[in-house]
């Protein structure tokens, strides 16, 4: 005999949980049952290498595998069109370690880099600031410092050296004009190094003006008003403010402007081939020389080799103590 409860008038009696009035309820499922995880990193595999499968088999072709052909034949004594190719191991290093031109290429080298790095950032920096401010004209003064980075090498180079002419180029007719003779830029040495950075300068002061630029436009402006209205000059406003904000800007371009100028090659070949002298012969402009002039592709390779670990090197040292001093707001 089963037995009912009743409940106080008024009062319902409350449902047992999992029941309604005809019986239990049936289970419903509390959650989706969850992805497996081996299926879910096989998908994300394969949209990484549907998005840089083609960037590093890129990078692999084009710029590897050339590298370690590089090695390799830097340890051949092999000539370009020769059938035979003799291994030599380091040979090849310590023949051009120990040639009578190697000082000199270095030195030109080393001034031709820190002339170009140094310059072109102070440069940079102040065409930037310049453009920075309220000019007239000024979207088309920022156009035509950039555009010359964009024009060619080879092209600048040729039009420079009408500039340069001794006899009938602009320089002369400025020196002549103050009573000054025009230096022999095509024949002396120092004046073909000095007129081959001048050019190089002006051909890339464009970039890095452009990238410091976007730098000064991404300092907060309440900033430069505090200082402002705290008293500080525009002086004072750069040293303390302007230069320690624009460090990660500065730190950029030390790294890509160092590694361009290492490797800058189209205007010398356009303006001096490597002369006077070997005065103008960088070791980027002696790799073409032995290459593809002399035709000794081994001693060629092993000279890109030492380029490239120096290359290596200076960006290791530059990343390990330059940009500890660098602070990213």
């Amino acid at each position: 005999m089963s037995s009912s409860t009743l409940s106080p008038p008024g009062h319902a009696v409350p449902p047992v949980p999992g029941t309604g009035p005809d019986g239990p309820l049936p289970r419903r499922s509390q959650s989706r049952p969850p992805v497996s995880r081996r299926r879910r990193k096989s998908s994300n595999w394969l949209l990484f290498a549907l998005l840089a499968g083609p960037n590093i088999a890129l990078l692999l072709v084009f710029t590897y595998k050339p590298l370690l052909q590089s090695f390799y034949y830097s340890t051949l004594q092999w000539n370009i069109g020769s059938a035979i190719a003799r291994p030599v191991g380091l040979r090849n290093y310590t023949d051009w370690l120990t040639a009578p031109g190697t000082p000199q290429v270095v030195a030109v080298t080393v001034v031709f880099t820190l002339a170009t790095v140094g310059g072109g950032m102070v440069i940079g920096l102040a065409l930037a600031l310049l453009l920075n401010s309220r000019l007239k004209l000024r979207g088309a003064a920022r156009t035509i410092v950039v555009a010359p980075y964009v024009l060619s090498g080879v092209a600048v180079g040729l039009l420079w050296l009408f500039v340069f002419d001794p006899n009938f180029g602009v320089t002369s007719a400025l020196l002549q004009a103050v009573g000054l003779p025009s230096p022999d830029w095509y024949n002396d040495p120092g004046y073909a190094l000095a007129m081959v950075i001048i050019v190089y300068l002006w051909k890339n002061a464009g970039y890095v003006a452009l990238i410091y630029l976007a730098g000064l436009q991404a300092i907060p402006r309440d900033l430069l008003e505090a200082a402002s209205l705290d008293g500080a000059g525009r002086l004072r406003t750069l040293a303390g403010i302007t230069l320690p904000l624009l460090g990660p800007t500065t730190f950029f371009l030390s790294v890509t402007t160092l590694l361009s100028s290492l490797q800058s090659f189209d205007i010398i070949q356009a303006m001096t081939k490597g002369g006077p002298l070997e005065g103008t012969t960088t070791m980027m402009y002696q790799i073409y020389q032995q290459g593809f002039v002399a035709g000794t592709a081994g001693y060629s390779s092993a000279i890109a080799t030492i380029l490239f670990l120096v290359l290596l090197a200076v960006t290791l040292l530059q990343l390990k103590f330059v940009e500890r001093k660098v602070h990213y707001s």
